[in-house]
């Protein structure tokens, strides 16, 4: 048996041991087989990386963006010469399947592509004679040590949503990966070495709280990007916004679909089942209920059912499997306890995924896809994030009640609509107070080249992840006026 390795950070272009008393287990899911054990730095470490990050940043923002951009190009390739062993990594240390985990990867490299758009993307604007001989530019400028607060349930995807913009628009980067998937951002980060970037462009420091409000306090930090829960994402949005720092938190949801009695079922069913069950319901855009209206109440609530008790649970790395485990028993528990208190409250477990056997992986943290009906819309189960493979079942009379649903809670992830009726999707993506809109689409995941939306409390901040929201979040503006004396036409 190997031992079992201690993961180090890296810090000013040199792999480094931490110097943390205090580690935690990096366990597989599924398997409860123990992968490695991760440092939670203390403040100091991660001062060493911001000191190293800041130094770079002299040369680094004077490097043309053209050549910026040739170590993106480099780190595609190496993304997708490795993309196999990445994906394998994902699934062994978060639990997804392994071809959710390739789309996870794919997504990824799509942003590295985006983001080798710099040159154009970058660029500023300018108008000549504002008054008689004076003209005006307006240029963008980077902001200097960046730095990402990164959550388990896409450790390979949600790091990409910023820093290769960050890079591109010459900023200098710190990945805080979460501590309980830290394998995959070792791996890129091995890559990233590869590519010949300059000492101190990019660091990588393992931790926990100590690392994160290190993060949100230190004075030479400009800019933070999160993404996770609500309450955590409120708490590092008002510190850091406290300390005067750019900031974008994506929180949590509770995302609704919507199903109309023209929608076309078969269809509306499996995209539903894949909304509400793929990656175990961990991702923040999964549908967490769904609303019926009218007649579609009685042949959705039957073929969902029907879905979910069908679909193939087990380790992700095994052939067929179409669901994973939940990333840890803590989250199990707490999932199953949900349940438990929504069918107290009065729903129906029309499915009831808790305490499954799957052979072979008897300590894996699994739950099996749960369908809760009649679910009461002024329930703790209807307002919280669950954030497993539970779908609660809501029903009403029209789809202006359905709107006024959606509308009313808390969040502002995602909201989809499934309908053969133009006018119907037109009304819905006019009202929905959502940042993600999908219509017939049951994960509206924006590309690469679209901003991650999120409205409400599911987001804190202006700018978003992704294509343009990046590049204004990782830039600042600055406007010259300039005027010339003198007749240069008689100059030369």
């Amino acid at each position: 048996m190997e031992p079992i390795i201690t993961l180090p950070n890296y810090i000013n272009g040199q792999w480094c041991a931490s110097v943390a008393t205090e580690f935690l287990d990096v366990t597989n899911p599924a398997t409860a087989e123990v992968l490695a054990k991760v440092p939670l730095s203390p403040a100091s470490e991660l001062h060493q990386a911001v000191k190293a990050a800041a130094e770079a940043f002299l040369t680094w923002r004077r490097t043309p963006p053209t050549e910026r951009v040739q170590y993106l190009f480099k780190l595609k390739n190496l993304l997708e010469e490795h993309f196999e062993d990445l994906s394998r990594t994902i699934t062994q240390e978060c639990g997804k399947t392994l071809a959710e985990s390739k789309g996870e990867m794919r997504r990824a490299i799509e942003n590295v592509e985006v983001a080798c758009g710099i040159p154009m993307m970058m660029q500023g604007t300018n108008l000549e004679d504002i008054a008689r001989g004076i003209d005006e530019i307006m240029i963008r400028q980077p902001l200097g040590v960046c730095a990402v607060i990164a959550p388990f349930n896409f450790p390979g995807m949600i790091p990409f949503w910023f820093m290769p913009y960050a890079l591109a628009c010459g900023n200098t980067y710190i990945v805080k990966p979460s501590e309980k998937v830290p394998l995959t951002m070792q791996k890129i980060f091995q890559l990233l070495e590869k590519t010949g970037l300059p000492k101190g462009v990019v660091n990588l420091v393992n931790g926990a709280k100590a690392a994160v409000d290190a993060i949100l306090d230190h004075p030479q930090i400009r800019a933070i990007s999160f993404v996770g829960s609500t309450p955590v994402a409120k708490y590092i949005y008002s510190r850091a916004a406290a300390n005067g720092k750019r900031v974008q938190c994506q929180g949590g949801a509770k995302n609704p679909i919507i199903v109309l009695p023209d929608a076309d079922i078969e269809m509306t069913t499996r995209i539903a089942a894949d909304s509400a069950f793929g990656c175990a319901g961990q991702r923040c855009l999964a549908a967490s209920f769904a609303v019926t209206v009218g007649e579609a109440r009685h042949t959705f609530t039957e073929a969902i059912a029907e879905t979910a008790k069908k679909r193939v649970v087990g380790n992700g790395l095994d052939p067929g499997v179409e669901m994973g485990p939940v990333i840890n028993a803590q989250s199990k528990v707490r999932i199953e306890g949900l349940i438990r208190k929504g069918a107290n409250e009065g729903a129906r477990l029309l499915v009831d995924g808790r305490y499954p056997n799957i052979p072979g992986y008897e300590a894996g943290n699994f739950i099996k896809p749960t369908i809760l009906q009649d679910v009461d819309p002024g329930s703790e189960l209807a307002r919280t994030e669950i954030f497993g493979p539970v779908l609660s079942l809501l029903h009403v009379d029209t789809i202006d009640q359905a709107i006024s649903l959606v509308n009313s809670g808390q969040y502002g992830n995602m909201a989809c609509l499934f309908t053969t009726s133009g006018a119907a999707a037109r009304k819905f993506r006019y009202e929905a107070e959502a940042g993600n809109i999908g219509i017939n689409i049951g994960v509206a995941a924006p590309m690469a080249f679209f901003p991650f939306s999120g409205w409400k409390e599911s987001f804190f901040g202006d700018l978003h992840g992704q294509g343009n929201h990046a590049v204004e979040f990782f830039t600042q503006t600055k406007v010259v006026v300039e005027r010339w004396p003198g007749d240069w036409s008689r100059q030369f």
